[in-house]
């Protein structure tokens, strides 16, 4: 996907714990059997920052999986070394395209709303007054003002969102527990580089999030249970983070746990590897490692840095929607969390920014309150915190940040002065990853409500991820009937980058 950028010169000086399961075990292998088969009781979570970086050069980011991943397919286009990370961040709910990042000064009230345009680093550029901290950052962000699709319900369109591809169920909420289909992004990307063998290539915090259901669009599909993302949760109450189903028994040290794995070795000598020994060497690694371990330890942070993201009183559970949102206290510190994480070497990382439908961003009564007491000033004040940290800490060209809901809002404002869904044109927003800072790709009409120019739609989202991987997105994965699917129906958004 090319043309259709605007480069604008900027100023470049300028609760409830959510269950942890063992994601990365086979499917039939049950939970328990593999606890007592090797006596490791909990586990905890970990991960070989160095040990990753090892097992990528010895592989070779730049060309895996088959022939799938090729660096110079990126490096050839763009001049740009492939991503070290990726982190996603997924706005439950829908923001407001036309009161945060598209504003439409001169339409009509019905449709402008209450937010006034304020001026940001990059001349021309203009963004919501209530996000002053992102309008300091704005040189290193790129805008995407033309994403669209066909969904029009929560379920569906985040099926859409995460995966680039419209649920094989088509537009619906789902009431009852359905097996997911397409991988999310992190879970195909782990799978084409499976082989580097990092011990936590793909993480999701702080909780799943829930419509009716868990939304069928977080973990691995049809790739399997094994390339389900690593999964962190947050203790609201405690303000802090952890993998707790994956937590080392305090009776049971890491010594104890290496002696057993010993001696069942010692007690099986010549028999061939069982395919569950894999798993028992993995576990081995991820509880003697620490790293990312260390990385949900908030207390290593210094009190500026998590004042930085947003430290804020735990909610009494009064109001409405967004006031309700479980955790919300602690928005700002999950995306301290996925800097860290990133930090320690994971590279795909999802932050769900709320939990629970109907206690997000879905402001269908009461939109400008909402956005402007709950939802904008966290999300503003942690979104600019994690491009300046990561930009002070050499990581933001290394690591592509993408904030998105799964779609916008109406342009006219209802009867409740809220707004509905909207996936006909909203906003997405680019950070790091070699984007050219400033720019704003396509374009929506005069009342914000469909692309006016270069439309783009999830699938070259996707695709633009994969690529800036060093992925090339024609490439193929199997079902699991060895059905090949093209890791995304779309095209990379070229012009964006180098």
């Amino acid at each position: 996907m090319s043309g259709g950028l605007r480069k604008l010169s900027g100023d470049s000086g300028s609760g409830r714990t959510s269950a942890v399961g063992s994601s990365w075990l086979p499917p039939q292998i049950a939970r328990g059997d593999f606890l007592r088969f090797g006596g490791l009781g909990s586990l905890s979570l970990g991960g070989l920052w160095l040990g990753q970086q090892r097992a990528a050069a010895a592989a070779g980011v730049g060309n895996v999986s088959d022939g799938i991943a090729d660096g110079s397919k990126t490096r050839g286009v763009t001049g740009l070394q492939p991503l070290r990370a990726c982190i996603f961040v997924f706005y439950y709910g829908g923001p407001s395209h036309l009161d945060t990042y598209d504003l439409k000064p001169g339409a009509p009230s019905t449709i402008r709303g209450e937010f006034q345009p304020i001026s940001t680093t990059v001349p021309g550029l203009q963004i919501s007054e209530h996000l002053p901290k992102m309008a300091r950052v704005m040189h290193h962000c790129a805008v995407i003002r033309s994403m669209h699709h066909k969904n029009r319900l929560h379920d569906s369109a985040s099926i859409e969102t995460h995966t680039g591809r419209q649920a094989a169920q088509g537009d619906r909420e789902e009431f009852a527990p359905i097996e997911q289909f397409f991988p999310c992004h992190g879970a195909t990307i782990s799978y084409v580089r499976r082989q580097l063998g990092l011990a936590v290539p793909h993480a999701a915090l702080p909780f799943m999030f829930h419509n009716v259901i868990d939304v069928p669009c977080q973990g691995g599909g049809f790739l399997g249970q094994d390339f389900d993302p690593f999964r962190i949760a947050v203790d609201g109450a405690a303000g802090s983070y952890a993998a707790p189903e994956l937590s080392l028994r305090a009776e049971l040290p890491i010594r104890r746990v290496q002696d057993r794995l010993q001696l069942r070795a010692a007690l099986q000598p010549g028999v061939a590897a069982l395919p569950l020994d894999r798993y028992f060497e993995k576990a081995s690694g991820l509880l003697s490692a620490g790293v990312v371990q260390s990385a949900l330890d908030l207390s290593r942070e210094l009190a500026e840095m998590r004042d930085m993201y947003g430290v804020y009183p735990q909610s009494g559970g009064m109001g409405t929607a967004a006031a309700l949102g479980e955790s919300r206290h602690m928005r700002g510190q999950n995306l301290l969390i996925a800097r860290r994480l990133v930090e320690s070497g994971v590279p795909f990382v999802n932050v769900f920014d709320f939990r629970q439908q109907g206690q997000n961003w879905d402001s269908h009564a009461q939109n400008f309150e909402q956005h402007r007491q709950y939802l904008l000033p966290p999300a503003d004040r942690a979104l600019a915190a994690l491009i300046t940290d990561l930009e002070q800490r050499g990581l933001l060209e290394s690591t592509l940040v993408v904030a998105t809901g799964e779609f916008g809002r109406t342009p006219t404002i209802n009867g409740t002065a809220g707004r509905d869904h909207w996936p006909d044109c909203y906003s997405v927003v680019l950070a790091g990853g070699g984007v050219q800072g400033g720019a704003i790709y396509g374009a929506s009409d005069s009342h914000g409500a469909f692309p006016s120019r270069d439309p783009v739609t999830p699938a070259d989202l996707a695709a633009t991820i994969f690529w800036r991987f060093g992925l090339d997105p024609a490439g193929h994965v199997p079902d699991r009937t060895a059905r090949p699917w093209k890791l995304a129906e779309g095209e990379p958004i070229r012009a964006l980058f180098g």
